[in-house]
């Protein structure tokens, strides 16, 4: 493990950029959390609410990812922490931030799923979404002078390292679309705690999964720059599909791709097996 420089440690933090990411992400916390409660009132189903939970209760892991990707929080005098691992203190604001960060497009996505809104095309709009949203948070992040990724990434842009962007957006496609087929499948309100292990399984199945390459790229010894490009680039391709493998779990994703194939909808659907009807209670 490649340690963190002690420049990277002494590194002044900014206080008034702490105080907004901490008051500005737990604002819209609460708002978020408000809101799937009264969606769940709605649907009967404590869903999407467990949703919002899941992934701030996954940033209890984060000293892991922060180890892996070279992320370090700024620690000088006056952080504000919950706790500290692997010597990298974690700020009260990490647990707010995965709520804004990534339920919060993760509730939208499995709503629009539940309606039979979204398609598997538009999946990939809302990971645009999502890298999006990430570059806007990240890059006030680092900017602002709360926290850094240091270490030889590449393709940064105000820097961050834009393959954090792509491997966040298709860690939360994959856990949107994992959590509609969980939903789908359970036959109680109880299975829908398994979002709780669905949401750490999806980050880091798809940060360090599709991310493996550009993980040992920036802290392999004597690297070439040459080859960090490669690997980022490589990186950022498996993420992309990732992407394209959630898309095929959205429902009406088979459909499209008989019609991709040139199959009439009759025939596809003639092939079906027939549906019987099972009463369950609403998950």
């Amino acid at each position: 493990m490649t340690a963190t420089p002690i420049v990277v440690i002494q590194h002044h933090l900014n206080l008034t950029g702490q105080n907004v990411l901490t008051f500005v992400s737990w604002a819209l916390t609460i708002i978020l959390l408000a809101v799937t409660i009264e969606m769940g009132r709605r649907e009967r189903s404590p869903f999407y609410v467990l949703v919002v939970l899941a992934a701030m209760a996954g940033a209890f892991a984060e000293a892991l990812y922060d180890v892996a990707f070279s992320l370090y929080f700024y620690s000088t005098h006056g952080m504000q922490t919950f706790y500290t691992a692997f010597d990298i203190p974690q700020p009260v604001w990490t647990h707010s931030g995965y709520a804004v960060l990534y339920a919060l497009p993760a509730v939208l996505i499995t709503y629009r799923i539940r309606r039979g809104l979204l398609t598997p095309r538009a999946l990939y709009a809302w990971a645009g979404v999502e890298f999006g949203m990430s570059c806007v948070f990240e890059m006030t992040g680092i900017n602002i002078g709360t926290y850094t990724y240091w270490g030889p990434h590449v393709l940064r842009v105000f820097h961050y390292p834009l393959v954090i962007g792509v491997l966040e957006a298709a860690q939360t496609i994959c856990f949107a679309v994992a959590a509609s087929q969980l939903r789908q499948r359970v036959t109680s309100r109880w299975g829908l705690l398994g979002l709780f292990a669905l949401f750490p399984a999806t980050f880091f199945g798809a940060n360090f999964g599709a991310g493996s390459a550009v993980i040992i790229a920036i802290h392999a010894a004597h690297v070439s720059q040459v080859a960090v490009y490669l690997c980022t680039v490589l990186s950022i391709v498996f993420a992309v599909t990732l992407v394209r493998f959630a898309a095929a779990f959205v429902p009406g994703s088979e459909l499209a791709a008989a019609a991709g194939r040139g199959v009439p909808s009759g025939r596809h659907q003639a092939s079906s097996p027939p549906r019987t009807t099972v009463e369950r209670h609403p998950a």
